[in-house]
């Protein structure tokens, strides 16, 4: 029993970095009915910018000082929102009128650019984040190892989560995203600037994205310049289960996925994670093609 416990305290873990990776895909498809193919490596820059800033300061191995990861925090989202709005503007703004092929291809041209960009940058060779970056605290609840880094990772990706929604549902430009992801000819003829309203959604997506790569770092401590493919595939996928275009959606299913992930690895094989997390997709697409939640689609009229 406690290794089915632990088990669902690593898959809540790992599923709350799908889920925050999760969100900028939802929420770019929710607008311009995109998938962002470049979203995970901009996941994986913010890794490296928060590694950079911490083994930067470092010496001697000694943990660092709380306002030193907060700076790798605010660092990494700082640097990646505005990878996001350079996206935005020269792979898919020039782009936003022509065949929906063409951005899919301009999306995976600058997954490449982001890629390849990252292994000049900081070699091709797995980098090492610090030891103790976060407290080393750790909780024993019978037979269950629980740590201050996995309940700061799942605390943190509920409260983004919420907020995140709270901002879209219950503010003046939140309801300004709900519109132009509805109609975006009908949102300009209500006055609403739609261009300032994907900058701003190309700045959250990757911000949270951001804070994942980030966690991934921390928590795996470790990053390579090519993980992006493999965390963004699993977020996109986590996205499609709970329902993509769709916030809660999103937190779902990175959840489930986590968690799914999680059980197979430890109770049938690691090697056949990958196979099990596309054959629980199949699956979920055959019962439900929009998702558990469903997907956010406006009926016109």
């Amino acid at each position: 029993m406690s290794t089915l416990l632990q088990q669902l305290v690593n898959g809540l873990t790992v599923g709350g970095i799908y889920a925050l990776i999760a969100l900028g895909y939802t929420m770019v498809y929710g607008i311009l009915k995109l998938i962002n193919f470049a979203h995970g490596d901009l996941a994986v820059l913010g890794a490296f910018i928060g590694l950079t800033v911490l083994g930067g300061q470092l010496g001697g191995g000694a943990p660092p000082a709380a306002w030193l990861v907060a700076l790798a925090f605010i660092a990494a989202v700082l640097v990646v929102s505005l990878a996001g709005v350079a996206l935005e503007f020269t792979a898919y703004r020039p782009l936003r009128h022509a065949h929906r092929l063409s951005a899919v291809v301009s999306a995976l041209g600058a997954s490449m650019f982001f890629e390849n960009g990252m292994m000049l940058i900081w070699s091709p060779q797995t980098r090492v984040f610090p030891s103790h970056i976060l407290p080393d605290i750790t909780w024993h609840l019978g037979g269950v190892v629980l740590t201050f880094t996995q309940v700061l990772i799942v605390f943190s990706s509920l409260l983004l989560m919420l907020a995140l929604y709270l901002y879209v549902n219950h503010t003046r430009f939140g309801t300004a995203i709900r519109a132009a992801a509805i109609d975006q000819d009908a949102a300009r003829l209500m006055g609403i600037n739609v261009n300032r309203v994907i900058i701003s959604v190309f700045i959250l997506g990757p911000a949270l994205g951001a804070i994942g790569g980030l966690f991934i770092g921390i928590y795996y401590r470790e990053a390579i310049f090519n993980m992006g493919w493999l965390y963004g595939l699993n977020a996109f996928i986590a996205a499609i289960i709970g329902g993509i275009g769709n916030i809660p959606g999103a937190m779902l299913g990175g959840l489930l996925l986590g968690l799914f992930n999680s059980l197979a690895a430890g109770y049938i094989s690691s090697s056949w994670q990958e196979a099990i997390t596309f054959g629980l997709l199949i699956l979920i697409l055959l019962v439900r093609p929009t998702g558990i939640l469903g997907e956010r689609v406006a009926e016109k009229v």
